[in-house]
């Protein structure tokens, strides 16, 4: 096991965490206007599948289990179990969609991730830090407005995730979105 601070950690983690094995499905990062800053993560039981959360003070510390990466293709779900193949031996297993949580939202056929195993077991996946997906829907842009206009417009994409873009993106354009913060990044070249 490794100790990280709070604010470092990631989804997709296995950590420890009273004395129980989690692995880490969301983040949400706060810093309240009093007060200090803290980390509200979602997590997943391994052993039991059940899930909860926790919320950690940024400086606090929180064990990292040592977890096997093994490159793997993600391959189809079918509502409730999610497929992949193991790259170096071409093993396919499976995993729960309801384990993997938003990151669902982002696989698509035949995308490469990183699955994590704790003693054999696969417990989460980690995703590329980007990915790119098609506006769905948004408002279009108004006359006169700039691309420095601040806090842009809301889009949805068509895997269904909802992120604020800049005023110029429009319906049907290709944009790079952030895993992590589910925040639009640029357009896709």
């Amino acid at each position: 096991m490794a100790s990280y601070a709070a604010n470092d950690m990631r989804v997709g983690w296995v950590i420890s965490h009273n004395g129980r094995r989690y692995s880490v499905t969301s983040i949400t990062k706060v810093k309240p206007g009093k007060g200090g800053a803290f980390v509200q993560a979602d997590l997943r039981d391994i052993d039991t599948g059940n899930k909860g959360g926790d919320r950690w003070r940024s400086e606090d510390k929180v064990e990292k289990l040592m977890v096997e990466d093994i490159e793997c293709q993600y391959l189809y779900s079918d509502g409730t179990d999610a497929f992949f193949m193991n790259l170096s031996d071409y093993e396919q297993f499976t995993m729960a969609v309801d384990s993997l949580g938003d990151q669902m939202k982002f696989l698509a056929p035949e995308m490469l991730v990183k699955a994590n195993f704790v003693e054999g077991q696969p417990v989460s996946i980690s995703l590329p830090k980007t990915v790119t997906a098609i506006v769905e829907e948004t408002e279009p842009a108004l006359k006169g407005q700039t691309a420095t206009a601040s806090g842009g417009k809301p889009a949805i994409l068509d895997n269904g995730v909802r992120v604020q873009v800049p005023v110029f993106i429009e319906q049907g354009e290709k944009i790079v979105v952030n895993t992590e913060t589910m925040e639009y990044v640029e357009r896709a070249k």
